[in-house]
């Protein structure tokens, strides 16, 4: 372990692999704040369950347009860098409402307002996740420029997005236990303030990364091969009297340049810069905007790539997502602590690494069609098992609440896992060479729309039956709907190649 990192250290360097791992880190930790958010709703707001569903289905939406993140960045360089800064940007989003929440009370207790900072924290969170990719898969592709450590770079492409995803479940595992605990001894503003450490650290790590200009790697490649001049393209080694032309053709090219540059000087100092370069600039802008949403909108409309992410985003729509109400239930009526809900999310986190062990072990090889299949008949077993839970008749047969929260965490997110995984591996086959990263993250936005729109859905659902705080008596039936839903996607598995598998499509 020591020597895999020490050879990562010397690929990729001790500052981009620490701000890597932060990032994810924090993403995963994020479950530590936002357990005191629903909280908050609950117990401060005294929202109801379809209400406070709203406002994280709205709070949440920034997820959902990440491809927008990823187009401003790669079109619309700020200083002549692409990365840096506007991860710095992110990282002020995603820092600045933390603190306002921990000290303002009056904000921290309008709905609208929390709605807004908790809005901005997303975005901030959600382009941090979309330009730290992008570093991550030019930090990859940097082989053809940094010939030194090309090798190390081949060797460790795989394992340095295995780090990212292992720092982002030990993340999600720290958050959610130490979560659950903190607010049994701190005040939710406090957690709040506690939390926004996190990004500020970010903030200051953002600084130790060095981003070359946009442009810079080519002139680095040119200088790299004009250093090198006394071999030509044969590889032969020049004579002297050939050297010495060449040599003095360079010579001769220089002094021109420095006579040019005096030139553009004095014209500078007797006439003001034309506003025409600006214009030009945001004409160019604009150009390349245009060619990279054309790109990806060229991409998207085939066939091929429609049909399988239409599945995937019905997949969600047609699902109801009560896990608010369930929230508020096993709060409210099954008493259930802060605490043992948290141990409830790590023993989730547990369950989702062996859902991707057991995919990658056994299920690679199956077609996605019947993977998926068995995967929608898995969640409606669960979703059964959660109307015995809230009809108690888990009690008659003397199994405790806890067992049936805590299990039914760790399968359901398994289960879940088996269909990510699938989603993640068509997304890969699926992208064309040249924008990867965007239409990948175009292909997660459309997964995180499909769990939002699902969670107005389920919010919808909660509000049309009477569902609210202290009245669940309609809770057995939204989730009998839900069981039924379940079954919805199935129908639809012919938009998923027929022979596609875990390892080809």
């Amino acid at each position: 372990m020591k020597e895999w990192l020490s050879q990562m250290k010397k690929a990729f360097g001790f500052s981009f692999l620490w701000l890597i791992c932060l990032i994810y880190f924090t993403q995963g930790f994020r479950s530590f704040v936002w357990t005191a958010v629903s909280y908050q709703l609950k117990d401060k707001l005294k929202l109801s369950p379809s209400v406070s569903q709203f406002v994280f289905s709205i709070a949440f939406f920034p997820w959902s347009i990440k491809p927008l993140y990823g187009i401003l960045s790669d079109c619309i360089p700020i200083r002549g860098r692409k990365r840096v800064p506007y991860l710095v940007i992110a990282t002020v989003c995603s820092l600045v409402p933390w603190i306002i929440l921990g000290l303002n009370e009056y904000v921290r207790s309008s709905q609208w307002h929390l709605i807004v900072f908790l809005t901005a924290q997303n975005l901030g969170s959600a382009m941090a996740d979309v330009v730290v990719d992008a570093m991550i898969a030019e930090a990859v592709k940097s082989e053809r420029y940094v010939h030194i450590i090309s090798f190390f770079m081949a060797t460790f492409a795989g394992d340095l997005q295995s780090l990212s995803w292992l720092a982002m479940a030990f993340g999600g595992i720290c958050g959610s236990l130490l979560g659950g605990y903190a607010l049994t001894s701190l005040q939710i503003d406090r957690i709040f303030l506690l939390f926004s450490v996190l990004p500020a650290i970010q903030l200051l790590s953002c600084c130790l990364v060095k981003e070359n200009p946009v442009g810079s790697k080519v002139l680095q490649e040119f200088s790299n091969t004009s250093s090198s001049h006394l071999v030509n393209g044969n590889n032969h080694i020049l004579d002297e009297e050939d050297f010495l032309e060449k040599k003095s053709n360079i010579t001769m090219s220089r002094r021109k340049k420095s006579q040019k540059n005096k030139k553009k000087r004095f014209v500078m100092t007797r006439k003001p810069q034309s506003p025409e370069k600006g214009n030009h600039l945001v004409l160019q802008w604009f150009h390349s905007l245009k060619a990279a949403t054309y790109s990806l909108y060229s991409a998207f409309r085939q066939p091929m790539i429609l049909r399988p992410m239409a599945w995937f985003f019905m997949a969600h729509v047609t699902i109801p997502n009560l896990s608010t109400v369930m929230f508020y239930y096993q709060t409210e009526v099954l008493n259930l602590e802060a605490s043992f809900l948290g141990t409830a999310r790590v023993v989730g986190w547990v369950g989702l690494m062996l859902g991707t062990f057991t995919y990658n072990r056994y299920l690679k090889k199956m077609k996605l069609r019947r993977v998926l299949m068995w995967t929608q008949i898995g969640l409606s077993i669960l979703t059964f098992l959660d109307i015995v839970l809230v009809s108690r008749m888990n009690v008659a047969y003397g199994i405790s609440d806890k067992t049936m929260v805590l299990y039914g965490s760790a399968l359901s997110d398994a289960i879940n896992q088996f269909k990510f995984m699938p989603f993640l591996i068509l997304s890969g086959q699926l992208c064309p060479p040249g924008i990867e990263g965007t239409l990948f993250a175009l292909f997660m936005s459309i997964n995180n729309l499909g769990s939002t729109l699902g969670s107005f859905v389920g919010a919808g659902l909660a509000s049309f039956l009477n569902i609210s705080s202290g009245s669940f008596d309609n809770l057995p039936l939204g989730i009998a709907i839900q069981l039924l839903c379940t079954f919805i996607p199935i129908a639809f598995l012919f938009l998923i190649p027929k022979e596609a598998t875990g390892i080809s499509t």
